[in-house]
């Protein structure tokens, strides 16, 4: 059961105790959302007592239905249960200030005017194999959400209209991505309706002119935010679903950045510790310095806090909401294929033939061999070390 009341908890854990372990959590948090989850079990489930296991499910299980970075989200939570909004808020800011520090610095190198050519053979071997880690985290949030939408054939075949919807949208639509996740959304709640007053739609619907209306205006630091936004607000799925939300503005809408660069982003957003939506990061880097990078983490990050704050207490209201589950049946299957789809112009980004084999020894790694997407981009990244220090051009 989760509500309210954090007084039991409140008096054994310090403010400078949660800002130290939450530190340290975003010091070591390699590998995204799985390391983050079994990171925060282990500290307040099995080490400290702080939570109990029950109440950690409920919590991950929350998480996982709101936009956003989930893990970033639970992080959140649990520091949310033990010092209330205080505990949350530093509790958040300190998980994801040492993946921020790094990957700000990382971009300076990358997206410098002239970097060195050892950094260039370093980007351009794990940007080869982001497009294989982009299919790994569709095919790993496949299982789940085919189990969600039933076993009847109808609703099969609309789950395979979903997905392919989302492949389209993201190779060929990618500033509209956010419009197809949320009409594959509802039109599952219309399907599914339960009640004559559904609170998520109504919340849901209000956001669409907002996004034709901020998609087709702005520009500047306004579209460096509405970008953000749309990472931290509008994304459904898990972090991986960035991508296709940020690709085609940061690429060819703003032209911040080339494909290549982007693909470095992606990478970098993976191989750091902390959140993987901390991607952003870099588009906000290319965008405007230092300080536009600080601006598109902020804006991305906000509403997290926010669903916490405000939500925290109502998290079994949310649960067990009927529309916000039948929403999510809609949408997770067209993230997935978004995901899947969102290859065909990472993969159209690659400058060198080389990149090519290295893909296709990353497809290897991540599916025969089954091991991590870390060590997939880090070993991509030093056969790209090794052919540029070869004189082969990068």
């Amino acid at each position: 059961m989760i509500d309210g009341d954090t007084s039991a908890t409140s008096a054994k854990v310090s403010l400078a105790t949660i800002a130290a372990q939450w530190l340290r959590l975003g010091c070591i948090g390699f590998g995204g959302p799985p390391t983050h989850i079994a990171l925060l079990r282990r500290l307040c489930v099995e080490q400290r007592h702080w939570l109990d296991a029950k109440e950690f499910e409920d919590g991950i299980s929350t998480t996982s239905l709101l936009p956003g970075p989930a893990s970033t989200q639970l992080a959140i939570f649990c520091a949310w249960r033990l010092r209330g909004a205080a505990g949350a808020i530093l509790g958040g800011v300190c998980f994801i200030t040492p993946g921020l520090v790094l990957i700000l610095a990382l971009s300076a190198a990358f997206l410098a005017t002239h970097p060195p050519i050892w950094i260039l053979g370093a980007a351009a071997g794990a940007g080869a194999a982001v497009p294989a880690v982009a299919l790994h985290a569709a095919w790993g949030l496949t299982p789940s959400s085919w189990r969600r939408i039933g076993a009847r054939q109808s609703e099969r075949v609309r789950w395979l209209v979903y997905a392919a919807v989302g492949a389209a949208a993201a190779a060929t639509i990618g500033p509209y991505l956010v419009l197809v996740l949320l009409g594959c959304g509802l039109i599952e709640v219309a399907i599914h309706i339960q009640s004559r007053r559904p609170s998520a739609p109504r919340s849901l619907t209000a956001w669409l002119p907002v996004a034709l209306v901020h998609t087709a205006t702005i520009g500047g630091l306004g579209a460096l935010a509405w970008v953000a936004f749309k990472v931290g607000a509008l994304s459904y799925g898990g972090g991986f679903v960035i991508v296709p939300l940020m690709q085609h503005d940061a690429v060819s809408t703003y032209h911040w950045m080339t494909g290549p660069q982007f693909l470095d982003a992606v990478a970098l957003g993976q191989i750091t510790p902390g959140p993987v939506v901390l991607t952003v990061a870099v588009v906000g880097y290319a965008a405007a310095g230092i300080w536009g990078g600080l601006l598109a983490v902020l804006v991305a990050f906000a509403p997290s806090f926010v669903f916490v704050l405000a939500g925290g207490p109502r998290f079994d209201q949310i649960r067990s909401n009927l529309s916000i589950q039948a929403f999510l049946t809609g949408a997770g299957p067209a993230v997935i294929g978004a995901i899947a789809g969102s290859t065909i112009p990472l993969g159209l980004a690659f400058q060198v033939a080389w990149q090519i084999p290295v893909l296709a020894g990353a497809l290897v790694w991540l599916f025969v061999v089954r091991r991590g997407v870390v060590s997939a981009l880090v070993l991509a990244a030093v056969v790209g070390l090794v052919v540029a220090l070869s004189g082969v051009s990068v």
